[in-house]
């Protein structure tokens, strides 16, 4: 993966990348196995830059974690340049390889789509949803991108199912916090970090609500604890409240995922919505 930059004062390559946001890390990976050129001649960090100079940038390749088990299945892509790929999970799908769930997760699928394509990249897991959860997944093709991904603002909306029946919008302005006796679930606690969430109600099915929410900020199964938490666990989401005899998961899809891309400058959005009711309960 290369990047070019057009010089605007003189300065040293190593404090222009630093400039950049590139890590020691990254720097010492393009001095080990990258490249540096200034017009076209092979430079060190050391090298004093000048107005109007070319520096090209050339990352170090990236090994896959060896514990990451490619495997070829249909990817939906949604996106896709040079530096992220984004892509629609389905419910019962790991982002990342588990304890309990070793192999097929979606990393893995991805780094399968990049091996067929003979692509040297390795998927780096920029959002993430539970497992039980579907919709959009960022991906970085690169550590470094990753590293930039994380540096800025990613705006979230999703659709769930509920149990019972809500009006109108709500806002949602509880902090949450791990449970005491679990390493996976969270609880509202006011000893908790400040967690806020919007929601709309879109239409009533029978004795559920359907609910296009945005969050506000970014925490561990965040609508899943405020729903609970005003009396309407979403559907199938047994771990809290909602157990449902016909659906095994929490109704929940990730519809759409807006961001300044770090490298174009320009502002990117993906949806992924299903606008059918019974599209959804079948598709969520």
């Amino acid at each position: 993966m290369k990047f070019t930059y057009m010089i605007q004062r003189p300065e040293m390559v190593r404090t222009f990348l630093q400039q950049q946001e590139f890590s020691k890390r990254t720097i010492s990976a393009i001095k080990h196995n990258g490249a540096l050129l200034v017009n076209g001649q092979p430079v060190t960090v050391r090298k004093q830059l000048a107005i109007n100079d070319i520096l090209e940038v050339f990352l170090s390749e990236e090994t896959p974690s060896p514990n990451l088990n490619p495997f070829y299945d249909t990817l939906t892509i949604l996106y896709e340049d040079s530096y992220l790929i984004i892509v629609s999970k389905s419910a019962q799908q790991n982002c990342a390889p588990s304890r309990d769930h070793l192999h097929f997760s979606l990393v893995e699928q991805v780094l399968g789509y990049f091996n067929d394509r003979k692509i040297s990249l390795t998927p780096h897991i920029v959002t993430r949803l539970d497992r039980n959860t579907s919709g959009i997944v960022v991906l970085a093709k690169h550590g470094f991108i990753h590293h930039l991904m994380n540096q800025i603002k990613i705006d979230k909306k999703y659709l769930c199912i509920c149990q019972g029946l809500l009006d109108g919008e709500g806002f949602i302005d509880a902090p949450i916090a791990r449970h005491p006796e679990s390493i996976i679930q969270r609880q509202v606690s006011r000893l908790g970090k400040a967690s806020q969430t919007r929601y709309e109600v879109l239409e009533h099915i029978g004795n559920r609500t359907l609910c296009e929410v945005k969050l506000l900020t970014g925490r561990t199964h965040q609508i899943r604890v405020h729903f609970q938490h005003i009396g309407h666990p979403l559907v199938g989401d047994d771990l809290y409240g909602g157990k449902d005899e016909t659906y095994h998961h929490q109704l929940l899809r990730c519809i759409q995922i807006s961001f300044i891309h770090p490298i174009k400058n320009q502002k990117i959005v993906i949806n992924d919505r299903y606008d059918a009711i019974e599209t959804i309960f079948n598709m969520i």
